[in-house]
């Protein structure tokens, strides 16, 4: 019988624990156990009369354990952390800032020595249950999420900026939860809890992504870059579903030593994260729609891309959203970049809620205009969800929700000399599959205009503006840069006397219509 168990139990971790054990007395042998249960009253502890709930998976960053009919799974663990994959009509208790409690973090010896920040602290041996609670919630087949990409407080100034720009703006907004897409902070860690505090008067839960300023620069490596982070937000890649939508939260940035004293970085996924990713995925529905939240993105990637395109190609609903850029764009991935499924892969670049670093001439109640380097303001991204289709839609701070374009222009011109004339269109998140049309006074056709590689001229101005009078600003957005989303046109001659209404409208990639108005005059 004692040979039997041990058989079993080798095949047991050999298939890599993505099976559910059928008995309780089967789970025995070392490694961490625990049971994922219905919180009825939601206090975040397992009390009489509270089931277990089957076929929940459970995680120690590498492998995958669907709990028994009891609710209880095993793990093999030496130390990391072990997190439960958040179920379709479940939910995780929520912390008193609104952050998702789905980890347990098992460190017996505690960080490695050396770190300047708060460590993680040795844990003891570990429980003889580690519990997860869950409880039951509506999740519609349609929703939205919040993004938010770098919020990137440098300190409590920015914070407040935050607070004022961003949050006072999106508290209260009909949407299932938010994410940041990493560089919540800019390198001082320590502020992690004042963004955290300001962000959860959103009233959202609130997910977050490891980004490069978000490290522990004075760490040994890579392994132990995240200790802040994770001690406060948990494991660095995770997933989780909601509704029928599966979402997949990577750690793209992977840190090293160099010569010099703080740790340097690139953008990639190592190989423990990639084996998650495999067994992740192939428990899905190939019907699912898969979206892969991430700081730096694929694109970027000097290391996993292929890996991961691998497996991800093997699903025919995917969509990846990134940060890390300061800027919005919309990429469609093909051979180019090692993609090589049947259609392009979209991956979509949000912008940030800092924009340029908060730097910038302060507007009237001192806040930066942070205008991002491709001339589109700072602001946040909506995902609108209806089963495995998606849309995407940006929103500037503090702007009306149709404010989506800057229409350049000269204020007057000749009617008969249309090289006087041209137009420019900057739609924040146009993209090549945006169709952008003009139309010269009421009684025009609309007619198309021309998608171009420019700069933006009203950044060009502002920073011609912004270096006479020294105004700071972050030093890698002292140019503006060349954009995608850019689309010209000439007016025509010979247009009659007076002032003029120049209109444009863009259908972006989803169908959604976006108008802008310029008025011009002609003599």
């Amino acid at each position: 019988m004692k040979q039997l168990f041990s058989v079993f139990v080798m095949i047991f971790l050999l298939t890599g624990c993505t099976q559910p054990l059928q008995e309780r007395k089967d789970i025995q042998s070392e490694g961490a156990t625990g049971i994922v249960f219905n919180d009825i009253n939601r206090n975040g502890r397992r009390d009489t009369g509270e089931p277990g709930i089957a076929g929940v998976h459970v995680s120690n960053g590498r492998d995958i354990a669907a709990t028994d009919r009891d609710g209880r799974y095993r793990l093999e663990v030496e130390e990391g952390i072990i997190f439960v994959i958040k179920p379709r009509g479940w939910m995780t208790p929520v912390n008193k800032v609104n952050l998702p409690d789905f980890y347990y973090i098992h460190k017996p010896a505690g960080s490695p020595a050396g770190l300047r920040h708060r460590r993680i602290g040795p844990t003891g041996p570990k429980p003889e249950s580690i519990d997860f609670a869950l409880y039951k919630q509506r999740e519609p087949k349609r929703f939205d999420v919040v993004i938010f990409g770098d919020p990137q407080a440098m300190n409590v100034k920015e914070v407040n900026y935050m607070a004022h720009d961003a949050v006072e703006e999106v508290a209260g907004i009909d949407a299932a939860f938010g994410v940041s897409l990493g560089d919540i902070v800019c390198d001082n860690i320590e502020d992690f809890g004042a963004v955290n505090e300001v962000i959860s008067a959103i009233g959202l839960p609130w997910y977050n992504v490891a980004g490069n300023h978000d490290i522990n620069y004075y760490a040994q490596g890579d392994a132990d870059s995240l200790e802040t982070f994770s001690r406060i937000y948990g494991p660095a890649y995770y997933s989780f579903n909601y509704g029928p939508v599966h979402f997949l939260v990577l750690d793209s940035i992977v840190s090293y030593r160099g010569d010099e004293e703080r740790l340097k970085y690139y953008e990639g996924l190592d190989s423990k994260q990639l084996e998650f990713i495999r067994n992740d995925l192939k428990l899905l529905d190939k019907r699912q729609l898969v979206v892969l939240l991430m700081h730096g993105s694929e694109n970027l990637f000097e290391q996993g891309r292929r890996e991961l395109f691998e497996v991800l190609e093997q699903h025919p609903h995917t969509v990846s959203v990134a940060g890390h850029t300061h800027r919005t764009e919309h990429l469609f991935l093909g051979e180019e970049s090692d993609w090589y499924g049947s259609n392009p892969h979209h991956l979509y670049i949000s912008g940030s809620v800092s924009g340029a670093w908060w730097t910038g001439v302060p507007d009237e109640v001192g806040i930066a205009h942070a205008t991002m380097t491709n001339g589109v303001p700072n602001g946040y991204s909506i995902l609108s969800f209806d089963g495995n289709k998606y849309t995407i839609r940006f929103k500037a701070f503090r702007r009306p929700e149709d404010y989506q374009m800057n229409i350049w222009a000269p204020e007057e011109i000749c009617g008969n000399k249309a090289v006087e004339g041209e137009i420019l269109v900057n739609v924040f998140a146009g993209s090549e599959r945006s169709r952008v049309q003009i139309r010269i006074g009421e009684s025009g056709r609309w007619t198309e205009m021309e998608r171009v590689t420019r700069k933006d001229p009203y950044f060009e101005q502002v920073l011609e503006y912004e270096k006479k009078y020294n105004i700071p600003r972050a030093s890698w957005a002292t140019e503006a840069l060349e954009t995608g989303h850019i689309w010209r046109a000439d007016l025509p001659e010979n247009l009659p006397e007076g002032a003029c209404f120049i209109h444009i409208r863009e259908t972006d990639m989803f169908g959604q219509v976006h108008t802008g108005l310029r008025l011009i005059r002609i003599k």
